[in-house]
């Protein structure tokens, strides 16, 4: 099933690949996971991750991840943050193998293990995990198919599959310099990255990859660099592309990990005039509406599960069920309260989200709402205790889409 979006061929062998991050290991490694360790020893933060993938599940940590492509970090990020579950990371890089490995010493992961395989040959591991992480590795695969038909076999029935992908629209400037490149002959390892970021700081202001080169972190490492603009396989995925690959594979959408950019109802979707904002149309093409006016989405990272899984409840608002769902808040989540427009009394942003117009502006009620959300009372037992009752519920939901919380509804009968 052929996905790429660009009239390239890019079809480069895994060695060309192998051979790449040999040179160029991305991330670029790190050795100090401290900072890292402490933001993930709050236990609130734990739970709203685990019930961001598993909203129906009772909480828990002691469960198997597989992150497959785990570069120099990745896994050892996983292990330190989830210190109970068993991890396994998997990357054919035998350099970011040993960065990973030389992370598993110093901070003792007893929990970690690590092992040169390719993605398309993980189930010579002999085991299925309750998560699988794969993300930025599959649209670099000569099969990308190949690689999601893998990652589906090793994964429990009742299992995540959190997935990252690039996204075609918001990478347009990425593919142009990528395709210039090619032209001129500049390749790596051979070329001098220095000279190909001389040529960056000529490129005009309205460029497509102007804005990209001012706030993306990739362009401010050499690794990072290359692994944008001269990696020697790349493509990229449409909404519509997505959900059709997803299917293909035997996995089912469940969630956006950030789905206020996808959603008609939040920031910049909802200036639209409310006849082109055509909210009965499929949630998919609402996604795909969104990616398309937007028109700045560089990655889709999602959350699925196998099409034969068994538990996954979607969460949503009709009847009375989300009244027993328990909040919790995402700990990314700040609340301005200066400065602030008439009748405004607070505006919640998330700072995962990279685009600014996502914020959500609260009134005084409903400001008092948000704090009574303690991870303790449900929904329900929350506007039990307000005047504004069910005529709030609605507040809950926005709350939902705006990514300021997550839901645990494994105690919804």
């Amino acid at each position: 099933m052929q996905m790429n979006v660009r009239n390239s061929e890019l079809v480069g062998s895994a060695s060309q690949v192998q051979a790449f991050y040999e040179r160029f290991p991305y991330p670029p490694p790190v050795d100090d996971l401290a900072a890292y360790r402490q933001r993930w020893q709050e236990r609130p933060r734990r739970q709203a991750d685990f019930h961001l993938f598993w909203p129906t599940r009772p909480y828990r940590e002691d469960f198997s991840i597989l992150v497959a492509g785990c570069g120099t970090s990745q896994a050892a990020k996983y292990a330190v943050r989830w210190p109970t579950a068993q991890v396994t990371g998997i990357d054919f890089s035998a350099t970011s193998v040993q960065h990973t490995l030389e992370l598993k010493g110093k901070y003792k992961l007893d929990n970690l293990q690590v092992h040169q395989l390719p993605l398309e040959r993980v189930c010579e591991l002999g085991a299925t995990f309750d998560q699988v992480v794969c993300t930025g590795v599959l649209h670099h695969l000569a099969d990308p198919d190949a690689g999601l038909e893998a990652l589906r076999a090793v994964l429990k029935r009742e299992g995540a599959l959190h997935l990252m992908v690039y996204a075609p629209y918001g990478r347009s400037g990425i593919y142009m310099l990528q395709e210039f490149c090619r032209r001129v002959g500049f390749h790596a390892p051979e070329g001098d990255l220095q000279e190909l970021l001389g040529a960056l700081r000529a490129l005009p202001p309205a460029h497509p990859l102007a804005g990209l080169l001012r706030e993306a972190v990739d362009f401010r490492s050499e690794a990072g660099l290359a692994d944008t603009l001269l990696h020697p396989q790349d493509r990229a995925y449409s909404v519509p592309q997505l959900f059709a690959w997803l299917r293909a594979g035997r996995l089912t959408f469940g969630r956006w990990i950030r789905q206020a950019p996808y959603s008609l109802h939040a920031g910049l979707m909802t200036r639209i005039p409310p006849t082109m904002r055509p909210t009965h149309i499929p949630i998919e093409d609402q996604y795909a509406a969104a990616e398309l006016f937007r028109g700045s989405i560089t990655r889709h990272s999602l959350v699925a599960y196998r099409d034969d899984c068994p538990c996954i409840l979607e969460i949503e608002f009709s009847g009375d069920r989300w009244r027993e769902y328990l909040p919790l808040r995402m700990p990314d989540t700040v609340c301005v309260e200066e400065r602030l427009p008439p009748g405004i009394a607070a505006i919640l942003i998330n700072r995962g989200h990279t685009h600014t117009d996502i914020f959500m502006p609260l009134r005084a009620h409903e400001k008092a709402l948000v704090e009574a959300i303690d991870g303790k009372r449900s929904v329900g037992e929350i506007l039990s205790g307000h005047s504004a009752g069910d005529a709030a519920g609605s507040l809950f939901e926005r709350l939902w889409w705006h990514d300021q919380i997550v839901f645990d509804a494994s105690g919804v009968g």
